[in-house]
């Protein structure tokens, strides 16, 4: 079933990926770690919140269910946080450009995946 849809398994994986690295960067400070300043207490409960959401929309069927797609949704819209435009702002942007930019990609093929789900299933 996970197969039916290889573009948002994908898609989720990547952002599964972009938000380890981005956890274990802050956990173990590894420079640039994004939260270097505020501190790690607010973006860890969040990142792992992200990645249950991740994995749960790929247990759920990714976009072959509507439930699926629901998750798969939220997934994208928890990930704009930490990857979205706003972080081409940010002081530290070219030190960690490639996740930035390497999860947006993978925020918009999700999104794309669930719109073509929901247009089969329409």
């Amino acid at each position: 079933m996970l197969m039916k849809n290889p573009m948002a398994l994908a898609a989720l994986v990547a952002l599964l990926i972009f938000e380890q690295y981005t956890l274990l960067s802050v956990v173990f400070e590894v420079p640039p770690h994004p939260q270097a300043l505020n501190g790690v207490s607010a973006l860890v409960p969040y990142l792992a919140l992200a990645m249950v959401v991740a994995v749960t929309a790929i247990l759920l069927g990714l976009t072959n269910t509507r439930l699926g797609r629901l998750f798969c949704m939220l997934a994208a819209l928890l990930a704009l946080l930490p990857y979205g435009p706003q972080k081409y702002f940010d002081y530290q942007f070219f030190l960690l450009w490639p996740s930035i930019i390497g999860a947006q990609v993978a925020i918009v093929t999700l999104l794309v995946q669930v719109v073509k789900g929901h247009m089969r299933d329409a």
